[in-house]
C-alpha cells in the first residue's frame, strides 16, 4: 500500500535538491581532469627557431585532435647541436613527470633509456634500434621504447648509384663522418660495403667535436682528389648545415645528404626517408600510448616510401648539369 503524502513529497524535492551539489562535490573532489605532458628532445633548434622535426610533430598531433594547452602540453627542449647536454635534458624531463618522451637521435635515445624504465619512449632514428641495444625486435619491442627506424644506413648503395649517375666520370667519394658517434660509423661501414660493386673508392673524412674542423675536412677531400662528398647524419653537424653546402660549392664538390634539411640549407642532393613525415606519424604512437596501448607491444615501423630531392640551385652553381633521367625521379626539385 502506498503512502504518498506530503512528508514523502517533501522527502523526494530535498534528495532531489541534494544531487546536484553531491555530484558537483564529487566532481571537485576528483579535480581538474590530467593534460598529457610531452616530452620532446631536439638536437637542433632553439626557443626562437624550432627544430623542423618539432613542428612537424606538432602538425601530426593537431591532425589527431590533440590542442596544446587545451588537451595536451609539449615540452620542448634543445640541445642546440651539442650531444653532451642530451642527459641533462632529458634528466629535466623525466623529473617533470612528462606522459611520454620523444627523441630522433641516438645519443638522447640512450640518455632516455638510461633515465627511465618507465615512461614511455617513442624514437625516430637513423639507427638500427636492434643492433644498438634500444630494443630487443623490431615486431616486439620490449621494454618503454618503440617509435619508427629509418634505417637511412640502408640506402648507402642508392645515394652512391646516384653519384655516379649525376657526376662525370666520378672514381672517388668522401664520406664526412663523426668518428666519436656510432651511427655515423656503422654508416661509413655500409658505404664501404657498397662501393666496390660501382668501382667507387671512398676517402674516410673524418671529423670530431665540439668544434668540427670543416675547413680541414673539405680540403682534405680536394687533396684526396675526392669527385664528391657524402655527409652522414651526424648530431655534431646539425648546426653547420648551412656551412656544410657553403662550403661544398666554394670547394667545387657535389654534396650527397642522408636528410633532405641539408638539401634546403644549400646541398645538391638527397635520397632518405621523409623526416617531417616520420615526426608525423611519431605523433600517431603517442596517440595510442596515452589510450593505453604498451610500448612493448608496439612494433617498430619502418618507411616504405623514400624520397629524393635535387636543388637545382646548387647544381648550377657548380656548373653541374643534372641528366634529364635523374630529374624524372626526383620527389621534388628546388629551383
Amino acid at each position: 500500500m502506498r503512502h504518498d503524502g506530503p512528508g514523502t513529497r517533501k522527502l523526494i524535492g530535498v534528495t532531489l535538491c541534494a544531487l546536484p551539489l553531491a555530484l558537483s562535490y564529487r566532481a571537485e573532489a576528483q579535480g581538474p581532469k590530467k593534460i598529457p605532458r610531452i616530452g620532446f628532445v631536439a638536437a637542433s633548434g632553439d626557443p626562437k627557431t624550432p627544430a623542423a622535426s618539432l613542428e612537424a610533430f606538432r602538425q601530426g598531433l593537431r591532425d589527431l585532435g590533440y590542442i596544446e594547452g587545451k588537451n595536451i602540453v609539449v615540452e620542448h627542449r634543445s640541445a642546440e647541436g651539442k650531444p653532451d647536454r642530451f642527459p641533462r635534458l632529458v634528466a629535466e624531463l623525466v623529473q617533470l613527470k612528462v606522459d611520454v618522451l620523444i627523441s630522433g637521435n641516438l645519443p638522447s635515445i640512450r640518455a632516455a633509456k638510461q633515465a627511465t624504465k618507465t615512461i614511455p619512449i617513442v624514437m625516430v632514428t637513423t639507427a638500427d634500434p636492434v643492433a644498438n641495444g634500444l630494443i630487443d625486435t623490431l615486431a616486439r619491442p620490449g621494454g618503454n621504447i618503440t617509435g619508427l627506424s629509418t634505417l637511412s644506413t640502408d640506402l648507402s648503395g642508392k645515394r652512391l648509384e646516384l653519384l655516379k649517375e649525376v657526376v662525370p666520370g666520378i672514381l672517388r667519394v668522401g664520406v664526412l663522418w663523426d668518428v666519436d658517434a656510432p651511427s655515423p660509423a656503422i654508416a661509413f661501414k655500409e658505404y664501404k660495403t657498397a662501393a666496390p660493386a660501382l668501382k667507387i673508392q671512398l676517402q674516410s673524412i673524418e671529423i670530431r667535436g665540439p668544434n668540427p674542423d670543416l675547413e680541414g675536412a673539405f680540403q682534405g677531400a680536394v687533396k684526396g682528389r675526392a669527385s664528391a662528398l657524402i655527409a652522414t647524419l651526424s648530431s655534431l653537424l646539425f648546426p653547420y648545415t648551412k656551412r656544410i653546402g657553403e662550403l661544398a660549392i666554394k670547394n667545387r664538390l657535389p654534396l650527397m645528404h642522408e636528410s633532405s634539411q641539408y638539401v634546403e640549407a644549400g646541398g645538391l642532393m638527397s635520397y632518405a626517408t621523409n623526416t617531417a613525415d616520420q615526426y608525423r606519424r611519431a605523433a600517431t604512437y603517442v596517440d595510442k600510448i596515452l589510450k593505453g596501448a604498451k610500448p612493448s607491444d608496439l612494433p617498430v615501423e619502418q618507411p616504405t616510401k623514400f624520397e629524393f630531392v635535387i636543388n637545382l640551385k646548387t647544381a648550377q652553381a657548380l656548373n653541374l648539369t643534372i641528366p634529364q633521367s635523374v630529374l624524372y625521379r626526383a620527389d621534388k626539385v628546388i629551383k
